[in-house]
């Protein structure tokens, strides 16, 4: 079937990609499209200023990304990389650091290097310099003791509301920091000057373009451990305005930075509330933190991590309190996504959502990571969207695994039982969680394999098409932006990009060796 805009017996468009394999993802795959400044106006053979021929290539809308943190993974690119299979690997990075009066590292995890590293170990490796070195998850820290002794805890932890000051058998610190005790760090190296972040976020947004990205949903600014600067949103709009915002971007605002608004209820100055900017630029859901890390033991559960006999998480805040900053925010006019991820957290947002009452606000749960049959079920009753990461089975899954045991790794981040449910399942990485490519998300989402081969949720495996669709027309959906990107469409905007094979049919284990040959951003190949 040949779909073109009204009127295109004359239309001349300025692009024709023809000799394509175009799958258009809302309905059957075409050969052509053409494009008309940023939109698509035809599915079709049309005349144009310029014809490329791509020699049988497919073309697939852009990839979206949900959810992932662009500026931290931008900064990530110039910091210490840990991501090792030993403390010693680890020690010897910090101790080949550039000199300075800090060494900043990022993307270990304990269950692959063998444990926590400390403050000692730091200390030597870093001679004297003070050393953060951040979990790959971003919900702890490791520091030294210079660190600890600027902060007063080189002898004695102290309490913290929604974290832990980790201490030894004596009560010393060992350097670890879990969930909102990262903040106490803050005043050390907070905030990042904003055009620091705007050359984080350039450097992020070329790597986004290789890979096939034509938007993304930042999950966190200004405020609270996530946050990275109080006018994070100007680094973005400087990025714009210098040319360096490559991708489109959804912004998420830390709870933490909302307040009392007249009578609009809690915001942000201006009545500035989801929805607010253009196709390049928004302001999308406040982000609520509901509990922390399944890798790092942070999660929220109902029971002890079966390699852990006597831990459950914990919650950030009293429920009392996250209910009332997740009530509040929706009857201010805002979207909420609410990160949880054991399923005594995910129980504890699915409450509040339901007690506001409204299933057509798309109110996301982000991760959905330990998800009971019965809480699926409920999430689709409320209309509610949990935003799972594909690549978590092969990246951390053995971890993952370990932390739950065989029964209940049933339920981590499902994907298969959401589509069932009737769920519109958006496609996200958690980027620099772990390697953030939507082809390998894809890949994960289908093979449900481990890194070290072992089978992570078999039973949760989607087909390749299914995949291709999360990260194009769910994603869109989940940020209320299907009716203008996400699928092939006429009128739709001409976020495009050009691989060498197709996910949707391709043999499975080939999906993560496709090649992004090109990727177009709004009719113009970046």
């Amino acid at each position: 079937m040949v779909r073109s805009a009204p009127g295109s017996a004359s239309l001349k468009a300025d692009l024709l990609l023809t000799n394509a394999n175009v799958v258009t993802v809302d309905g059957p795959d075409v050969t052509s499209v053409a494009i008309l400044g940023d939109r698509i106006v035809a599915l079709a053979d049309v005349p144009a200023r310029q014809v490329i021929d791509l020699d049988g290539a497919t073309v697939t809308p852009g990839f979206h990304d949900a959810h992932n943190h662009m500026a931290w993974y931008g900064l990530t690119l110039s910091e210490v990389d840990v991501r090792v299979d030993s403390l010693d690997a680890l020690y010897d990075a910090i101790a080949a650091a550039p000199d300075g009066e800090w060494i900043i590292a990022s993307g270990y995890d304990q269950n692959k290097c063998g444990g926590h590293p400390t403050r000692d170990g730091l200390d030597r490796a870093g001679r004297g310099r003070k050393v953060l070195v951040k979990h790959t998850s971003g919900h702890m820290c490791v520091v030294n003791s210079p660190v600890l002794r600027e902060l007063g805890l080189a002898e004695h932890a102290v309490e913290v509301d929604g974290g832990l000051v980790v201490a030894d058998s004596a009560g010393r610190p060992t350097g670890l920091l879990q969930e909102t005790a990262q903040q106490l760090v803050n005043p050390l190296i907070l905030p990042y000057p904003v055009d620091s972040l705007a050359g984080a976020i350039d450097r992020a947004g070329q790597r986004y373009l290789r890979e096939g990205i034509t938007s993304c949903t930042e999950a966190g600014i200004g405020g609270g451990w996530i946050g990275k600067s109080p006018v994070e949103l100007e680094a973005y709009h400087r990025a714009r305005e210098q040319g360096k915002l490559h991708v489109r971007v959804e912004l998420m605002v830390a709870s933490d930075v909302l307040h009392p608004v007249t009578e609009l209820g809690v915001g942000l100055d201006l009545g500035i509330r989801t929805g607010f900017g253009d196709d390049w630029l928004s302001i999308g859901p406040v982000k609520v933190f509901a509990d922390g890390s399944l890798i790092g033991h942070t999660a929220a559960m109902y029971h002890d991590f079966s390699d852990s006999p006597g831990e459950r998480g914990y919650l950030q805040a009293d429920p009392e309190a996250l209910t009332a900053t997740i009530l509040d925010a929706h009857k201010a006019g805002w979207r909420v996504a609410t990160h949880a991820i054991g399923d005594a957290a995910i129980d504890l947002v699915l409450d509040a959502y339901e007690a506001a009452g409204d299933p057509t606000r798309r109110h996301r749960i982000e991760h959905f990571g330990v998800a009971r049959p019965d809480q699926v079920r409920r999430a689709a009753e409320l209309g509610v969207i949990p935003v799972p990461q594909g690549r978590f089975a092969n990246e951390i899954g053995d971890g993952m695994l370990s932390a739950l045991g065989p029964e209940r790794s049933r339920w981590a981040y499902r994907q298969r039982s959401l589509l069932d449910a009737g769920i519109v399942v958006p496609g996200s990485s958690d980027r620099p969680v772990v390697t953030g490519a939507p082809l390998l998300g894809m890949h994960d989402m289908v093979n449900q394999q481990t890194a070290s081969g072992v089978p992570f949720n078999p039973a949760e495996a989607v087909t390749g098409l299914d995949a291709l669709r999360a990260f194009t027309y769910g994603s869109a959906y989940a940020s209320g932006q299907e009716h203008r990107k996400g699928t092939i469409t006429v009128g739709k905007l001409a976020d495009l990009v050009v691989l060498s094979d197709n996910p949707a049919t391709v043999e499975p284990g080939r999906i993560k060796d496709i090649e992004v040959l090109r990727t177009m951003v709004g009719g113009v190949f970046r």
